[in-house]
């Protein structure tokens, strides 16, 4: 195991630090963005390909999941186990969820066995906004950033105090139920809510000729609480604490194993319990005008446990789970040489897997340096950045990426990119019986991308045409390490605003393929990935009144055969509308209407399991 001591860097790092600042001009740094760089930045969301989902954002969508939010994103696709809670997978650029990182307030959360973070399980009424960085963004965040970065920021304190309370209900039995209070006194800000959500849903599984199908109603419920408390010490320092935690309990169809009650589907009464559990303590200090540090130590706990029993008795028929804890602490800083900006980073992470399930290993560690240079003049900006990471399991790896923009004209910019990436097998890739293979080893990458983006007042354009491939490609069916796979495509997105009219449109082609030296396996297109998908959305104010219009449409995508025959299927295409108004009854009262999947359209993201038909939910959100 390699040695993780940090304490030879961490001291030299300040030693550094301080002869690099004796050199450089007071420059404070601008507020915006920080995902894209992990600076408060204004050229980030130029140069990278970026989205930002506001809290207003949200509150306007009248949706009730994580996941319907971000497939409306340029660039995401999304899968889902059935019904409304299910286990949830999504696409960055045709990079699968164990190849993007998600972050809460800064700290990585997700499964180590299974590489893929539990969407499904984090509730928006907890969420201030979400930011999404696409492309290989490794040299900024470490292993795993293949297709990109999503991060999430939980509810701020606001000034004064305020106090709202949000209630819904809908078809399939959802109710929705919520409540926080935010505020300022003195030098403290606080933030505190709770939500609670539940469903009887829909059958998970729609295809009879599947193993596990049972024809009954497989429901969900989810209690979600978050707390954020920040204390000004002075003008140059502050804390920050977060909490996040989200339990849910959602039915699905299947046997355990071993399996000592015989159960079979039709007699099986299965529950998915994942829990999530996100703690963060951050200190912001000035120490001089050009420069900036942040501690961050904060640890995740991910539990997926699942319970079967027998449907007639209850009895219990057998259990299993999958925990991962992680533990994060990284020490950032940021010193200003004028308008140029440096970024020195130490980071360490751990990660350790509790499990029913043996593994021949189950902890491991990831010991970090990073450095980034922003250059920012008139008319271009760049951004250098190196990264080594020394993984206890499989060595150092050194990533890098460089990325800039030139101004064409005062609204035209061409922004370009290239940089690499890694991704260690995870435990289930490696260890897991009759799956694991103990021989695979990180898969590298390199990803270039270019575009245009036009902006001005009223209208945002932006083009992307991106290549990213991945040596020693791990296919997620066989397990197998595949000589390389290619994931390439071209995003178009923009945004009008004309009087009281929006308009949202993104159009993405995706075609992600592996390659190996076997004729039958060689140049196929990765699964579950639509070659196309547009996404429009349409918003007319009238008044204290607000309608909307979304479309999505999806070509085809491919999926294993159903009970894992040889071969596979061919999930058709699909269209689906969704409609819904926003009335704002006082300044302080706002009830929601919304219809989702007008048409019922039925239709499929993974082979045998169902998609919710036409369903309505109506909700009303008042605000002290």
């Amino acid at each position: 195991m390699k040695n993780r001591n940090l304490r030879a860097p961490l001291a030299a790092l300040p030693l550094a630090i301080l002869a690099t600042i004796s050199h450089a001009q007071t420059q404070t740094l601008p507020a915006t963005l920080v995902t894209a760089t992990r600076v408060a930045q204004p050229v980030t969301d130029v140069i990278a390909d970026v989205s930002i989902i506001s809290r207003e954002t949200l509150d306007r969508a009248g949706q009730t999941s994580l996941r319907e939010i971000l497939a409306q994103q340029p660039g995401v696709q999304f899968t889902s186990n059935g019904s409304y809670r299910s286990s949830t997978g999504f696409f960055l650029r045709g990079a699968s969820s164990s190849q993007t990182i998600v972050l809460i307030d800064g700290i990585r959360v997700g499964s180590a066995t299974s590489g893929t973070a539990s969407l499904e399980n984090i509730p928006l009424a907890r969420i201030e906004r979400i930011e999404i960085l696409r492309g290989a963004a490794s040299a900024l965040y470490g292993p795993d950033a293949v297709g990109g970065v999503v991060q999430i920021f939980t509810r701020e304190p606001t000034a004064g105090m305020n106090v709202d309370v949000t209630a819904g209900l809908g078809t399939d039995g959802q109710t929705q139920a919520g409540v926080s209070l935010r505020g300022t006194t003195g030098a403290i800000g606080y933030s505190v809510g709770v939500s609670r959500e539940r469903a009887s849903g829909i059958s998970v599984i729609d295809n009879p000729m599947a193993n596990a199908f049972n024809p009954d109603e497989d429901g969900f419920s989810t209690t979600s609480f978050d707390a954020r408390l920040v204390g000004k010490l002075n003008r140059d320092h502050d804390l920050t604490l977060s909490l996040l935690n989200s339990k849910s309990n959602h039915q699905f169809d299947g046997t355990p194993f071993p399996n000592p009650l015989r159960l079979t589907p039709l007699t099986s009464d299965a529950y998915a319990r994942p829990e999530l559990t996100q703690v963060s303590l951050k200190w912001d200090a000035r120490w001089l005008p050009n420069w900036k540090s942040t501690v961050l130590v904060g640890t995740s706990q991910d539990d997926s446990i699942s319970d079967y029993y027998r449907f007639n008795d209850g009895a219990l028929g057998g259990s299993s789970k999958f925990n991962t804890k992680r533990e994060q602490v990284s020490w950032q800083n940021d010193i200003s040489f004028g308008t140029d900006l440096l970024t020195l980073l130490l980071e360490t992470r751990s990660e350790k897997v509790d499990s029913t399930t043996i593994y021949t290993l189950n902890k491991r560690y990831v010991d970090s340096v990073m450095a980034a240079y922003a250059f920012n003049r008139k008319d271009w900006n760049a951004l250098l950045v190196a990264r080594q990471d020394d993984n206890s399991q499989f060595g150092d790896f050194t990533n890098w990426a460089l990325s800039g923009g030139y101004r064409l004209s005062e609204s035209l910019r061409a922004v370009g990119s290239l940089g690499t990436s890694f991704q260690a097998p995870t435990f289930n890739q490696l260890y897991f019986p009759g799956f694991g293979n103990p021989s695979l080893q990180p898969q590298e990458n390199r990803a270039a991308e270019v575009g245009l983006k036009y902006d001005v007042k009223g209208l945002a354009l932006s083009a992307v045409l991106y290549r990213n491939k991945v040596q020693g490609f791990i296919a997620p069916a066989t397990n197998l390490q595949s000589a390389r796979a290619v994931l390439r495509g071209l995003t178009l997105s923009g945004d009008v605003t004309s009087g009281a009219t929006q308009y949202a449109l993104s159009y993405d082609y995706a075609d992600p393929r592996s390659f190996t030296t076997n004729p039958a396996t060689n140049n196929l297109r990765l699964v579950r990935v639509a070659k196309h998908v547009l996404n429009a959305r349409v918003t007319q104010k009238l008044g204290n009144v607000s309608v909307f219009g979304e479309l999505k449409l999806s070509s085809d995508r491919e999926d294993s055969k159903v009970n894992f025959a040889p071969g596979r299927d061919v999930l058709a295409g699909y269209g689906v509308l969704n409609l819904g108004a926003n009335w704002a009854v006082r300044k302080d009262l706002t009830l929601q209407a919304r219809v989702n999947n007008v048409t019922d359209k039925q239709y499929t993201l993974a082979n045998t399991y169902s998609m919710p038909g036409r369903n309505v939910f109506v909700s009303l959100a008042w605000s002290l």
